[in-house]
Order: C-alpha cells, then structure tokens, then sequence
C-alpha cells in the first residue's frame, strides 16, 4: 500500500513566491526552522510575518545560537532576532541546527536544502507537501509538537 501525499519541487527563484502565499494563508501557526540568518533575507520575510502576528498566529522560527556563528554573522543573527521576537515571533535555539524546513497550519510542510532566513546565492531545493500526517511527524520528530499543543 503506497501512501500519496500532493507535493510540488521549487528552487531558489521559484521558492519565496510559492512560501510568501502559504504566509498570507496561514490560519493559525507557523514554524520555521533555518540555521542561518541574515538582515537583508529576514527582511523581505518580515512584512509577512508581522501580518501574521497581527492576526494572531504564532510564529516560532528555530535557529542557531548567534555565538555559534562567526563575528559577522553572529552581529546579523542577534539584530535579527531582535526584530523577530519585537513583532512577538517566539525564537528558538538549537545548537548545531542545519534543518531546513517550515510547517504551516500544521498542514503545509515545506522541506528541502534552502535556508529560509538567509538564502542568497545558492542553487537550492524545496519539497511542499500538503499532508497533516507528515506536518505531524516532523513536529513530533523534531520535538516541537508540545509547543503547538499536539499530543
């Protein structure tokens, strides 16, 4: 018995548009998990993301510490985190972190090599796939389900 979950590829120029639509849509929660971040991509997210808070969604972005990274982008990653958490985006920190991936209405799970916060210059791959049952396992799998309130 095969299971068939709707999925569809994106690469770095198709991604952000496709991932911009999912943020308008969102009804109640998203989680973003990106190891690195940097003003100028964060930046082009935030407008979104402030709406979603503004409807009272919640947002909470995964990331590593900033003294895991070098001097630049530590500085880059403690100013961005600043502005997450002033717009009430719940930041956490996983040490090591090189997950890339977004969960949408525990529904949407986008997955692939692309680092959401701080692509730039890079030939990447994201896999969306509609399916609560694997939103779920990722949840659970990556320890962030009882955050969400999930079982």
């Amino acid at each position: 018995m095969s299971n068939f979950f709707p999925s569809n590829l994106y690469d770095q120029n198709t991604f952000y548009k496709a991932f911009e639509k999912d943020l308008k849509r969102a009804r109640t929660s998203i989680l973003i998990e990106s190891p690195y971040i940097t003003l100028k991509r964060t930046n082009e997210l935030l407008p979104q993301l402030r709406k979603a808070r503004g409807r009272g969604i919640q947002v909470i972005v995964n990331t590593r510490c900033p003294a895991e990274h070098e001097i630049d982008m530590a500085a880059q990653s403690t100013l961005t985190v600043s502005e997450l958490q002033m717009i009430g985006v719940t930041v956490l920190y996983t040490g090591k972190l090189h997950r890339k991936l977004a969960i949408i209405d525990e529904e949407i799970l986008w997955e692939g090599s692309l680092n959401i916060f701080s692509q730039s210059d890079s030939s990447e791959i994201m896999r969306r796939i509609v399916s609560n049952d694997l939103a779920y396992q990722t949840k659970r799998f990556i320890g962030v389900d009882k955050l969400f309130g999930i079982g």
